[in-house]
Order: C-alpha cells, then structure tokens, then sequence
C-alpha cells in the first residue's frame, strides 16, 4: 500500500491535483479539509465557539466522507454537507475546528485509520499531511504558488472570474485564513525529504505529470 501526501496553502491545487493522481492510479482520496469544514459546519449551525464545546462536537459528530476521487461526499449526522461546507461562511471559521489542538488530534486520528485501511493506495491532501497526518508516506509533497496567483483560482472558483472585485473579495479569504492556519499547522515551508512543487508557472496536466513521476521513482 503506498500513500502519497500533499501539504501546502490555499489555491495551489491540492484537491484537483490529488483527485486526479487518485484516478490515474487507482488510489483512494482523502481530502482532510472536508473533514475540519464539516465539523465547521456543523459547530455554525449549532452556534458553538468555546473549544470545549468544539472538542464535544467533534466527538459526538457522525462525520463520513467519500474517498473515492469521482464520487465526493461528506455527510454528517446523515446531513449531506458536501455543498454547503463550500460556502463563504465555513471557510471564514473553519479555524474554530482547526485551531482547537484537541479537536485536530481527534480528526487526525481518523484520518490514520483511513490511510491505514486503503486497499491499494491513497492520496491524501491538506494541511499538516507530511509532516503529522502521514510523515511516513512513501511520497510527500509540498505544493505553493505565489499569493497573486493563488487568489486568482479561488477567485475564479467562487466567483467564476478574477476581476478586480473578485480579487478584493477572495484576498482575505486565501491569505487570511493561511495566516491563521499556519499558527497551529505548518503547511509554508517543506520539511526535509518534502518535495516542493511550485504550480505558478506550469499547467494542470505538468502538475499531474510531476505527482506521478515521483510516485514512479518511489516503487
């Protein structure tokens, strides 16, 4: 069973990447950013802050996520979640989750009973992934592209264009949220052994290509 790892920030292309390496080899697919915006969601609706609370959310949450790369759902408590996690509102407080030490140990934990019951393989993506999640994956990678260029996709991906005011809209919502992921994760920089993968400059398909050969000079 082999597993490959992606770390790195907010529009650098972790999920589309991830998912497709997955279809390629025949690998399962983990994103763990999901699971901390289902938990997110769930402590919205709920109106939950304090990190005691969130710890108990957590626990008591019947969280399921897909790792198929073509088939992705998330649901929680039997609540199909798999759109609204996307909206602005999860992304503005997915740091409620995150931020709470316990809480994050809690779905780690989850996230290694996954890698480690994947059959053949699996691609797991998001924050923390090389380093904690899975530091013994056979292939770990860090993904980064420069802020302009990160803001440009999330722009394009939630509000079809990357004009002006779609810029100004999404700048806070990458570079934001970075700053407060990184006081709890370390997603920037690529600790030793962590291939670093800068996706400013290169297409889709290179980026895929790139993943895939280093899973090949892995076996």
């Amino acid at each position: 069973m082999s597993v490959v790892a992606i770390d790195g920030p907010s529009g650098v292309g972790k999920s589309s990447t991830a998912k497709e390496v997955a279809r390629r080899l025949g690998y399962q697919y983990l994103d763990t950013g999901a699971m901390y915006r289902a938990m997110a969601w769930l402590c919205l609706n709920r109106g939950v802050t304090d990190p005691v609370d969130v710890l108990e959310q957590v626990r008591g949450a019947d969280l399921e996520i897909s790792l198929s790369p073509d088939e992705f759902f998330v649901s929680v408590d039997d609540i199909d979640v798999t759109e609204d996690i996307r909206g602005a509102d999860v992304s503005a407080n997915v740091q409620t989750v995150s931020g709470v030490v316990d809480a994050r140990e809690e779905l780690i934990d989850m996230q290694r009973d996954y890698i480690r019951a994947a059959p053949e393989g699996i691609v797991v993506e998001g924050r923390d992934i090389t380093t904690v999640v899975a530091p013994d994956a056979e292939v770990r990678i860090l993904m980064t592209a420069r802020d302009d260029v990160r803001v440009a996709r999330r722009a394009k991906e939630v509000h079809g264009n990357a004009d002006a005011e779609a810029i100004a809209a999404t700048q806070d919502l990458v570079t934001g949220r970075d700053a407060k992921d990184s006081a709890t994760t370390s997603f920037l920089e690529a600790a030793d052994g962590v291939y670093t993968l800068d996706t400013s400059d290169i297409d889709f398909d290179q980026v895929v290509e790139t993943v895939l050969q280093l899973v090949k000079d892995s076996q």
